[in-house]
Formats: structure tokens, C-alpha cells, sequence
């Protein structure tokens, strides 16, 4: 018996849980890391945290292809502006440019971004660009088909000022909470902290511990 959906005419969506926070010395950014092609599992592993430059991330929802497309694009382009005027880019320049291409080709794009980053600027900032090209700034921001089931629970547990470890357990958490009630979330949840050093990585597999249920398995997580 054939299934009755066909996945390979079936676009590749990040349908999938993205979050940001700014907390005080830079800004802690979470994702799953299930790709879904309709009900088909494209990828289970997907890394939705994308590098643009060193110390400005974006975290990807919406269409794979469109998402990816747009991150290449700004990515190079704030590369060739660092290496013209020999400074780091702004986490605001990143995010405008995001909000151009996005706001542009609003009707034929699919793509929800979270830009965060730091600069010495202004700080830890994280930047919200939903579909339609809208660009606002937010000292906490939920994305993706999974964040509609987590609204009240960061509402209930975000606090400003939060120190570093306490945004990190807050991310890991929603993230989590998303991943079991939303079937286009799953996977691990991936960390990124941003500060004025770049990024630290994290992982937590979907375990009760947190960290990888497979001993021979390298784990970047620190289960605490």
C-alpha cells in the first residue's frame, strides 16, 4: 500500500521552533533541528543557527530554500562591507538588510528570521523580521510553527536581565516544550551564545538528562 502523500513535490520547510534573548554581555539563540517535506523528515539534524559573521547570527524559519538563499546573500554581502572598511558589521545592519530582501520580495518569499548578534555598539541585541518583511527589535522573540504552543510559557518564565545561564536553561526549556507539541519541531536543541568573544555552542539531545543517550557519541553539551 502506497502512502497518499508524495514528499518529493513536497517543498522543504524549516516548519520548526526558533527563539532569541538578550540577556546583560550579548544574547542566547535556540532552534530544533527538524527540516520537514510535508510529513516526510527531510533532515533531523538541521542546524537553523546560521552564521552571517562572527558575532552575528540568524536563526531560519519558513522555506529551506528561501531562508538559506537570504543568509548566503546577506552573509556576503556584510562580509564585503567588513573588508572594505575594516570594521565589524552591526547586528542592526545585518538585520536591515535582512528586512530589504525580505519586505522586497515579500509576496514570492517564505521566510521568518530572528537576527541576533553583538557589537560594541549597543550590546546583545536580537532582531525579529516575521513573514512580511516587518523589522522590530525585541529583548525576547519566539519564531517558527512551534512557537504558537510556548507563547504563555515564555510569557509566564522570560524575566529582563536574566543572567547567562538562566537564559540558556529558558531556551532549552520552550524549545523543548515546542519539540513535544509540535510535530514540525524535533530533533535536538541547539544553543548558540553570542557575547563580545563570538559564539559558544551548546547541544541538548532529547533525553532526560540532556546530554547524548549513545556513550561513543561526542556530546558539546554540558548537562547542567
Amino acid at each position: 500500500m502506497l502512502p497518499d502523500f508524495d514528499f518529493t513535490d513536497t517543498p522543504v520547510s524549516t516548519g520548526t521552533t526558533i527563539m532569541a534573548v538578550e540577556f546583560d554581555g550579548g544574547v542566547v539563540i535556540g532552534a530544533d533541528s527538524r527540516t520537514s517535506s510535508g510529513a516526510y523528515v527531510a533532515n533531523r539534524v538541521t542546524d537553523k543557527l546560521t552564521r552571517i559573521t562572527d558575532k552575528v547570527y540568524c536563526c531560519r524559519s519558513g522555506s529551506a530554500a528561501d531562508t538559506q538563499a537570504i543568509a548566503d546573500i546577506v552573509a556576503y554581502s556584510l562580509n564585503y562591507h567588513e573588508n572594505q572598511t575594516n570594521k565589524e558589521a552591526l547586528v542592526f545592519e545585518a538585520a536591515s538588510e535582512f528586512r530589504n530582501y525580505c519586505y522586497s520580495y515579500r509576496e514570492s518569499l517564505l521566510a521568518g528570521i530572528i537576527v541576533a548578534g553583538w557589537d560594541a555598539q549597543r550590546g546583545g541585541q536580537v532582531y525579529s523580521i516575521p513573514l512580511g518583511g516587518m523589522l522590530t527589535r525585541e529583548s525576547c522573540t519566539i519564531g517558527g510553527s512551534g512557537s504558537s504552543f510556548i507563547y504563555g510559557f515564555v510569557r509566564e518564565h522570560y524575566r529582563p536581565n536574566m543572567q547567562l545561564e538562566e537564559c540558556v536553561s529558558f531556551v532549552k526549556k520552550a524549545v523543548q516544550h515546542a519539540i513535544y507539541h509540535d510535530g514540525s519541531s524535533g530533533g535536538v536543541v541547539r544553543i548558540g551564545i553570542i557575547t563580545k568573544d563570538g559564539i559558544e555552542r551548546r547541544i541538548f539531545y532529547n533525553t532526560e538528562s540532556g546530554a547524548s543517550a549513545v556513550s561513543s557519541t561526542p556530546s558539546f553539551v554540558s548537562a547542567t
